[in-house]
């Protein structure tokens, strides 16, 4: 910890306790900054304004446990209980894997869609669930409400960070996710709570579509799917092998297991016209779309990169 006899300052304590994390995080000082502002209940931009503020014993020794455990290789988000994902934070636990920055591709693949089916027609399509049907007509603050809201479904949804930061981008989305994984729905129910997008968000029990009522159609359906191979998860980081939930991270033996499943029943639940967006592994690119290609039901079929340039989501539309 700090050195007993200078002031524990937030300054001292930020360099002390990055030291501790030389050898075990790619990002030392980041950590640190994000385990402090968590003890202090401040935003980390806070930090720098009181650089000299005195740490009590309490909070000195709440940031000490916690870098511990970081040093043990545990995620900052499991540490902190919360991930920031493009527009939102959501809460997360060891039962949902942890949002990445790439994953905002995602996000982004679907609201372009999105953005295309709403100035394409004036109304939605029919047929959604019964339990989205009581839904009040939403929009966009200063324009008419649509008559018919956007439906979206995320298949796989984990902590419901995809599906919430869609909805809370567009105002006239309604959503429902499905996991097989309750304390995963859980988690996704109250975020959506936190949010304020419990009213628009749904969350059910599912093995991918098994338990979507039948007739229900989508506008976009999107899925970050299980697409480790099942050799690769002992070779990725302790911090993800380790600690994050195997069931969320393993494709099957090649990683596409999932893909197999999802892009050949997807059509029965999508709106004429509407939209499959899947995340992928870099190196799956060209499996995934050929797996497209093959169901014979999407044209055209498209893979959009990263902020980083890899391949990161493959979409595809559904012929109307």
């Amino acid at each position: 910890m700090t050195d007993p006899t200078r002031p524990p300052t937030v300054r001292r304590a930020l360099a002390s306790e990055a030291r501790r994390l030389q050898t075990s995080s790619p990002s030392p000082r980041l950590d640190v900054e994000i385990l402090l502002a968590h003890v202090l209940g401040l935003r980390r931009e806070r930090l720098y304004a009181e650089p000299e503020r005195v740490l009590t014993v309490d909070e000195r020794r709440a940031l000490h446990e916690l870098v511990s455990r970081r040093a043990a290789h545990e995620p900052v988000a499991y540490l902190t209980g919360v991930k920031a994902f493009h527009d939102i934070e959501v809460g997360v636990t060891a039962d949902t894997l942890i949002p990445r920055p790439e994953t905002e591709t995602l996000v982004e693949v679907a609201l372009d869609k999105l953005a295309v089916l709403a100035a394409g027609r004036r109304s939605a399509p029919r047929g959604v669930q019964a339990e989205l049907d009581g839904a009040p007509p939403l929009g966009p603050p200063g324009q008419t409400a649509r008559a018919e809201p956007l439906r979206v479904l995320d298949v796989g949804t984990g902590s419901g960070a995809v599906v919430l930061a869609i909805a809370h981008a567009r105002a006239d989305v309604v959503a429902v996710g499905v996991d097989l994984q309750p304390r995963a729905l859980e988690q996704a129910r109250l975020n959506a709570e936190r949010l304020g997008l419990a009213a628009r968000c749904r969350f059910l029990m599912s093995d991918l579509f098994a338990d979507v009522p039948s007739g229900s159609l989508f506008d976009v359906v999107v899925s970050n799917p299980p697409y480790v191979a099942d050799g690769e998860l002992a070779a990725m980081p302790p911090d993800v092998h380790a600690y994050e939930p195997a069931v969320a991270l393993l494709g099957g033996p090649d990683g596409l297991d999932f893909y197999r499943r999802i892009v050949p029943a997807s059509p029965p639940f999508l709106a004429p016209g509407g939209f499959l967006a899947v995340e992928i592994a870099e190196s799956r690119a060209a499996a995934v779309v050929e797996i497209f290609r093959a169901a014979g039901r999407y044209e055209p079929v498209e893979v959009r990169d990263d902020l980083g340039g890899r391949p990161r989501v493959v979409v595809g539309r559904e012929r109307a």
